[in-house]
């Protein structure tokens, strides 16, 4: 029981720290934005780079196929799969044709999903979703075979945890799928223990590309 209150307090202690981190980051972002509100005679560069920008994710969106790079799952013995390859990390403006579904990996939006335990009741873009995945979030999406009770209590479970987000993902073999980058598990219901065991190693886990990215100030 001891072990369990420890590990309990570690966890609380966490999501608190990355609640303070992503403050911490809205204030920098607000004092940006209006240092950057009177350099307007910095707004030609900053055309310029746009310009560039744009092509350059013209560019990428061309490779969107690169997300379908060969690769397949790999699946522990905890029931976890992980993608064997190295997925893409590029910025694009158009659609990416993901070799998974939910996606969890790969080429995608310049704007991230906000992901700050957020539940969607509509599907979300699975371009910005992947931002989202890339900054160490954990994706908790279902279909209409999963019950009313168990959407209920997963979002209220992601409405409480920092770095997570939830949405409908019709197409999904099975009713209820938690993702992270390069990895995904099925889990049975709201009450399955494996959901507290993979939001404990992905939530801003080692796996992350991006760990400590905003997962606000996104699209929502």
């Amino acid at each position: 029981m001891a072990a369990k209150n420890n590990s309990s307090a570690a966890r609380k202690a966490r999501i608190e720290e990355m609640r303070r981190a992503e403050r911490s980051r809205e204030r920098r972002n607000r004092i940006l934005t209006i240092g950057a509100s009177v350099l307007i005679v910095g707004g030609l560069v900053v055309g310029g780079t746009v310009l560039i920008q744009s092509q350059t994710d013209d560019s990428g969106s061309n490779s969107a196929s690169d997300s379908k790079a060969a690769g397949k799952w790999k699946t522990g013995s905890d029931g976890v799969k992980t993608w064997s390859t190295k997925l893409s990390q590029n910025h694009v403006t158009k659609s990416v044709d993901y070799p998974m579904e939910p996606p969890v990996g790969g080429d995608h939006n310049p704007a991230w999903q906000n992901c700050n335990g957020d539940v969607y009741d509509k599907a979300i873009k699975n371009e910005n979703a992947v931002h989202s995945l890339e900054h160490g979030a954990v994706w908790v999406t279902y279909n209409s075979k999963a019950s009313d009770a168990d959407v209920k209590a997963l979002a209220e479970k992601v409405k409480k945890t920092p770095y997570t987000l939830m949405s409908p993902v019709d197409d999904q073999k099975d009713p209820i799928t938690l993702s992270a980058w390069g990895a995904q598990r099925t889990i049975t219901s709201a009450t399955d223990p494996n959901l507290d065991k993979f939001f404990e190693k992905y939530v801003q886990g080692k796996q992350t590309p991006e760990p400590g990215a905003a997962c606000t100030n996104g699209v929502s």
